[in-house]
């Protein structure tokens, strides 16, 4: 990572701090202009509020996420708390606000019927609502009402309607902080994929580079929607938590770039961090024309049909390679830019 790109806070961050700003508010009937929040490993980032509101036994204060240089889709969206007392031993409850969605499925870390809000939030949340509550010598009974306005519209570009989360955005996080391209974020959203699939019970899945192949295979072997899991190009991050939470059959599917550079061993098959080698495609193929390659599928005009076999084959070995034994039956099929199926292996 660029060490001068910035960081930035994740929704779970922000929903804390305005969390803290709105109880200070409901127990003093004034909202402070920033509040400083402890993260899960220590540090201590001050957040300003936006906007507030205090009503008769309420009070709500507005950040807006700053996701620093990471492509975020949340990025400047508005993050509202509202704190509203609650009757005496409830304790501290959760509520999906405007723009939050709400778990239908089994297999996330929060069960069906609960608002979209993530276990280490909802920790986060709950220790300032302690320690507020505790230096104004109250209990800690609290409604909490999340709400991102406009976050049902962001939540399409997310994975969350293919996760069962419905309504909005997951207020999400485990350290508070995000990293620019760090990837995390996105493999996370795989392992939430497989675990969806795995409470499902589905006995085959897929996990496809883009979606093109995603469509064809879907298409192909008709597969429900929470089998297909938006591999993109982090193969290694959907076939190492395979290893530990399998599913009986996973097809893996992409075109011929990414499954040639699969098939010469890369799990990251984004083009900054991995490269074809022509060289060896060459030698896979039998053609040294190969060799003089600008891409693979220039690679692929050369040698013919036969190279998209050769590929699928040796891709499928990275695949079962990396399973490393797993009880998972894999195949692998490679699909061009029209969405027809040119290669399998495995099948």
């Amino acid at each position: 990572m660029d060490s001068r790109l910035r960081t930035g806070w994740t929704t779970g961050a922000c929903a804390t701090a305005g969390a803290k700003a709105a109880a200070i508010g409901l127990l003093t009937e004034r909202v402070p202009d920033t509040v400083e929040i402890t993260l899960p490993r220590g540090q201590m980032p001050t957040f300003a509020v936006e906007d507030h509101a205090l009503g008769p036994d309420w009070a709500e204060a507005t950040i807006r996420k700053d996701a620093g240089d990471d492509p975020d889709v949340t990025h400047l969206a508005l993050i509202r708390t509202r704190i509203a007392h609650a009757p005496a031993g409830s304790g501290i409850r959760f509520h999906a606000g405007e723009g939050v969605g709400t778990v239908t499925k089994p297999g996330l870390p929060i069960p069906p019927g609960e608002p979209a809000i993530n276990p280490v939030p909802r920790e986060m949340i709950s220790g300032v609502l302690r320690d507020v509550a505790a230096q104004h010598n109250t209990t800690a009974d609290f409604d909490v009402t999340i709400s991102v306005p406009g976050g049902a519209d962001l939540a399409h570009k997310t994975w969350n309607p293919r996760l069962g989360i419905e309504g909005g955005i997951s207020i999400l996080g485990t350290t508070g902080i995000v990293r620019p391209f760090s990837c995390a974020a996105w493999i996370a959203s795989i392992h939430r994929g497989i675990d969806v699939a795995r409470a499902a019970g589905h006995p085959h899945a897929m996990g496809a580079t883009g979606a093109t192949s995603e469509a064809t295979v879907r298409a192909h072997y008709n597969l429900p929607e929470t089998a297909c899991l938006d591999m993109g190009d982090f193969a290694g991050g959907l076939l190492k938590y395979l290893r530990t939470h399998p599913i009986p059959r996973i097809t893996i599917a992409g075109g011929i770039g990414k499954m040639t550079k699969l098939g010469q061993g890369a799990l990251d098959l984004h083009s900054g961090r991995s490269q074809v080698d022509f060289a060896a495609l060459a030698e896979l193929t039998g053609n040294n024309e190969v060799a003089r390659a600008n891409t693979a599928l220039e690679a692929l005009g050369i040698a013919g049909p036969s190279m998209a076999e050769a590929v699928a084959q040796s891709a499928l070995i990275t695949v079962r390679d990396t399973l490393r034994g797993a009880p998972v039956e894999a195949d692998l099929i490679i699909v061009d830019r029209a969405g027809t199926i040119i290669a399998r292996a495995g099948a």
